[in-house]
């Protein structure tokens, strides 16, 4: 005789399975690696202390 399955458990499993194969998708569709999303901020960190190192101070003019 077979063993008895929990219908509960076998459900939530599918829905967890059908949730995980979705963000998988979705995470090939638009998601970007940690490691993108780091070197995208240090070069916006280093783009905008480069352009304050070049900024004139309002009061030093000659």
């Amino acid at each position: 005789m077979a063993q008895p399955v929990n219908l509960n458990r076998f459900r939530k499993d599918k829905a967890r399975a059908d949730k995980k194969a979705r963000a998988d998708e979705n995470a090939v569709k638009f998601g970007r690696t940690k490691a993108e999303k780091d070197a995208e901020k240090a070069r916006a960190d280093k783009a905008r202390r480069e352009l304050d190192g070049h900024r004139r101070d309002p009061g030093t003019e000659e």
